[in-house]
């Protein structure tokens, strides 16, 4: 690891340190952007090339150190490689897949709130991500239209204020644990304020693909709120979970947070009875619960990943025979309008 010198600020004649950024911090900051710096650290050969530049001009590629170097070298089929490499398909229009597949524009009564299900909302508390999945639903989604200032939180906040049905926030985003701490403890402060409210529910990718995203700022403020805390991973194949991944799950069970995960079904990454499988062990050993197994949201640019109901319910029937029913994940759609998940 190279250790960082503070930088130093001349004022008035003193030599004062700047603040150093977290280590996670850093590593956001220096994650492969670049298509071209993708194929070569991976050893893709030149044919690769054309298709990477051409997904990255709809949705630019975003991958960290930490997740790359789970990634088998020379192998375009690896499946963590798989989630993040732009492919020229993305450009190829399929019948039904839209910029906006779970109508979320028209649930968005206030700025960074999203309010589809009763008794609970989703704020977008960043907009950011540690790292770009080709498959995501939300990959056209607005953010510079839902990116409160403080100022506009608090007006955000009046809504569940004034809703004493709502007992669950959720932050998502993009990926909440890419804002900093002091905004999420900001945020979480103003909401634990909120008597009605219960429950606070984080969907994040960071502590799998940067697992030293869960330090010490982030278990101050997880540990001091009075909320009950459920974490929901994004975690699709076992091979995104190594031993640091479970070190970072481990210290978030220690400050009583409740760890489940929710995947998505993936043509060509976990579409086999024994990926999914080796995904539940996995996870399992890491203290985390698998949660739902979504079917692909037909977002534009992400046909290719599509993995037909009949196939999915197959697996899922497979893992029955495999597995105890706790490490069996719900099944499950989002249909728009719907007022839950819809199982297959």
């Amino acid at each position: 690891m190279i250790t960082r010198s503070p930088i130093l600020l001349q004022r008035h004649d003193e030599t004062e340190p700047l603040p150093v950024p977290p280590a996670w911090q850093a590593q956001l900051a220096g994650a492969i952007r670049d298509p071209a710096e993708l194929c070569r650290r991976l050893g893709l050969d030149a044919r690769w090339h054309p298709g990477a530049e051409a997904g990255h001009a709809l949705f630019e590629v975003r991958v960290p150190e930490a997740f790359l170097v789970r990634m088998r070298p020379g192998d375009p089929t690896d499946p963590l490689l798989r989630q993040v490499l732009p492919l020229g398909e993305e450009a190829v229009p399929a019948p039904g897949f839209v910029a906006d597949p779970l109508q979320e524009a028209a649930h968005t009564p206030a700025r960074g709130l999203i309010h589809k299900y009763d008794g609970r909302v989703l704020l977008i508390a960043s907009p950011a991500c540690a790292v770009n999945c080709r498959y995501c639903f939300r990959r056209h989604f607005p953010y510079g239209d839902n990116a409160p200032s403080r100022a506009q939180w608090e007006a955000t906040l009046d809504t569940l204020r004034d809703d004493p049905t709502i007992r669950e926030a959720i932050l998502s985003g993009g990926d909440p644990l890419a804002a900093s701490d002091r905004q999420l403890a900001w945020l979480v402060n103003r909401l634990e304020a909120i008597p009605h409210l219960t429950r606070l529910r984080l969907h994040t990718r960071l502590p799998v693909v940067i697992p030293d995203r869960v330090d010490d700022a982030l278990l101050d403020w997880l540990g001091k709120t009075r909320l009950q805390k459920v974490l929901v991973l994004h975690v699709n194949h076992a091979n995104e979970i190594d031993d640091a991944v479970v070190a970072a799950c481990a210290r978030l069970k220690a400050a009583g947070v409740t760890l489940l995960n929710q995947s998505v079904l993936l043509r060509g990454v976990n579409d086999s009875r024994d990926a999914l499988a080796a995904l539940s062990e996995r996870l399992f050993e890491a203290g985390v619960l698998p949660y739902y197994l979504h079917v692909l949201d037909p977002v534009a640019g992400a046909a290719h990943f599509d993995v037909s109901d009949d196939q999915a319910r197959e697996l899922v029937a497979g893992l029955r025979d495999m597995l105890p029913g706790f490490l069996v994940p719900r099944l499950v759609r989002e249909i728009p309008g719907e007022g839950s998940k819809t199982p297959l």
